[in-house]
């Protein structure tokens, strides 16, 4: 399956027409037009259409929020030819979110400004660059959706855990963690980890603080 908001954003941060993504597929321009207005859903050609735009094909499918280093790549290196109002700063915060022990939240957190492309962005979320940071995540309990080091985008202005199993940065008992949470019936939040070796916690009474959601992750390519 493709979404078609999905398709439609890359195309758009890729600057690639429906027709040169043909082209690069090797598929007919009236096929993409179909995915693109949500007129056709089913592709057996996404991961050739994932790769001409740089992004996975669960991105493109909505079963992930992950995408492929190349789009970073891309999107750093031709931010410079865009014009002002094109661009956006986000924080990148110079503060590492455990995925296993953690991180201390009280220690202090420089900042510094990275300059990205709106569209690109727009990707990922819809709220405001100021709500909207970069970190690293260290440690491997969420290991294979986050590696040691990849960086995420947390969205800050997304703090309400409704629907369970989905990615945050938290603070639980002063430390700054990645997880999945799921809320339960009996009012508590079950803090889970991909690594299957690491067992799940349960939080209760205010003891754990959504920071935001984790929205996207970046990866190095390898050899990069």
């Amino acid at each position: 399956m493709i979404l078609p908001d999905r398709l439609n954003a890359a195309l758009k941060a890729r600057d690639l027409s429906q027709a040169a993504l043909a082209r690069a597929v090797g598929v007919s321009s009236t096929m993409i037009n179909k995915l693109a207005r949500g007129e056709a859903r089913e592709s057996a050609h996404i991961y050739a259409i994932a790769k001409a735009l740089g992004v996975t094909p669960e991105y493109l499918s909505g079963d992930s929020e992950e995408i492929s280093g190349d789009v970073a790549r891309h999107t750093s290196r031709d931010v410079r030819a865009l014009d002002e109002d094109e661009i956006v700063e986000i924080k990148e915060l110079d503060l590492a979110f455990g995925m296993g022990g953690g991180s201390y939240l009280d220690l202090p957190v420089k900042e510094k400004g990275r300059k990205i492309a709106r569209d690109w962005l727009r990707l990922y979320t819809n709220s405001p660059a100021s709500r909207i940071f970069l970190a690293r995540g260290i440690g491997d309990s969420m290991s294979p959706t986050i590696q040691n080091d990849d960086v995420v985008i947390i969205d800050t202005a997304q703090t309400l855990v409704g629907m369970g199993d989905q990615i945050w940065a938290i603070s639980y008992g002063n430390f700054g963690l990645i997880k999945r949470l799921r809320p339960l019936p009996s009012g508590g939040i079950k803090i889970m980890s991909d690594n299957p070796h690491v067992e799940s916690e349960v939080a209760y009474d205010g003891e754990l603080h959504p920071i935001g959601k984790v929205v996207a992750i970046i990866r190095k390519m390898a050899g990069s």
